[in-house]
C-alpha cells in the first residue's frame, strides 16, 4: 500500500440538476456514497462550486463546475514497471505485467499503466485496455491523428491472446459466438456475461497443447466486449483455469469474485494493424509468460 497525491474530480452541472441541493444531487448521482458522507465532505470544504466551497443545501445551476477534492488515499500494491515493445513517432506498444491496472479505477489512480507510461510520454493515449490480471500488449497513440485513425478502425485490428482453459475440448479449432451483455452479480449489481439479450460477439479458439484437465490455446477475437475471452471460453464449457468470476455457461460463479481478482492466466500476445501514418502492415508481438508457453 502507498499513499497517492489525491485527485480532483471535475464535472459540469447539467440542466437536470438545476434547483437541486448540492448534497442531494451528489448522493443521487453517486449512490455508492451516502448522503451523510457527502455532507461530511462538503462540511470539510472538499466540494467546490465554480471553485468556491459550498454548503450542503446550496441549489445548483446548470453550467456550474463541480469539483470534489478527494484527499490522498492508500492504493493497493501493483507492479510499477512495463516494457516497451515498439515505439515510433505515432505509436507506442508496451508489455503490461499481470496485476497492473491499465487505467484508474477500483481504488487505483497512480499505480496504473497509464500513469507509468505518461511519466515518460505525457501525450500517450491508450487505444484499448486489458483486465488487471491480463498481461501483454497495450497500444498507445502518440499523436491525435494516430488516435483518431486507429480508434475508428479498431475493429479491423487483429488481436490474438494466449490462455489456459479448463477441460478437454471436443473440437479444434472451434468458434464461440455467444452474445455478451449485462448479467446479475451479487456484489456489483451486474457484470458482463453470456446473455441472449447481449451484443453479438465472436472468438476463434486454436488448441496448442492438451494438458491434464486443461489446455493451452490461442484465441482470436473479432469483437471487443468486456472480458470477452473469459466469458466465451466459460460459455463453451471451458472457463479459464483459476478464474474467480466466471464458471461454465459464461455466468458468474455461485460465490463469484470481482472482475479484477487474480487467479486466471490470460495474455495479449499479438496485434496486427495498418500503421495509421505509413499505411504499412504492422505486427506487434509479446512473448507469453512461462506458464502460458508450450513444452
Amino acid at each position: 500500500m502507498a499513499l497517492n497525491h489525491g485527485y480532483a474530480y471535475v464535472a459540469r452541472v447539467g440542466p437536470e440538476a438545476a434547483g437541486h441541493g448540492l448534497a442531494s444531487y451528489l448522493a443521487a448521482r453517486w449512490p455508492h456514497t451516502t448522503r451523510e458522507a457527502w455532507e461530511s465532505r462538503i462540511g470539510a470544504g472538499l466540494v467546490l462550486l465554480d471553485g468556491v466551497a459550498a454548503a450542503a443545501a446550496t441549489p445548483l445551476r446548470a453550467g456550474q463546475t463541480l469539483t470534489w477534492q478527494r484527499p490522498a488515499w492508500n492504493e493497493p500494491d501493483a507492479p510499477e514497471s512495463f516494457a516497451v515493445v515498439y515505439r515510433d513517432t505515432d505509436l507506442l506498444a508496451v508489455a503490461k505485467p499481470a496485476g497492473l491496472p491499465t487505467l484508474p479505477g477500483a481504488g487505483f489512480l497512480e499505480h496504473t499503466l497509464l500513469s507509468l507510461v505518461r511519466a515518460h510520454d505525457p501525450q500517450a493515449v491508450p487505444l484499448h485496455r486489458l483486465g488487471r490480471f491480463t498481461s501483454g500488449l497495450v497500444l498507445f497513440a502518440r499523436t491525435p491523428l494516430a488516435r483518431v485513425r486507429l480508434s475508428r478502425g479498431w475493429s479491423a485490428v487483429e488481436k490474438r491472446y494466449r490462455a489456459l482453459a479448463a477441460g478437454i475440448p471436443a473440437r479444434d479449432p472451434f468458434v464461440i459466438d455467444a452474445p455478451i451483455g449485462p448479467v446479475p452479480h451479487p456484489l456489483l449489481g451486474s457484470v458482463h456475461g453470456a446473455s441472449a439479450q447481449g451484443r453479438p460477439s465472436r472468438s476463434e479458439v486454436t488448441v496448442l497443447e492438451r494438458r491434464q484437465d486443461a489446455f493451452l490455446c490461442d484465441v482470436r477475437i473479432f469483437t471487443g466486449r468486456p472480458h470477452q475471452i473469459r466469458i466465451h471460453l466459460a460459455a463453451a464449457g471451458h472457463p479459464l483455469v483459476g478464474d474467480p468470476l466466471y464458471g461454465v455457461g459464461g455466468l458468474p460463479l455461485q460465490h463469484p469474485g470481482l472482475p479484477g481478482d487474480p487467479g486466471y492466466l490470460l495474455h495479449a500476445a499479438e496485434l496486427r494493424l495498418t500503421h495509421p501514418q505509413s499505411g504499412e502492415p504492422l505486427r506487434l508481438h509479446c512473448t507469453p509468460p512461462r506458464s502460458l508457453q508450450g513444452k
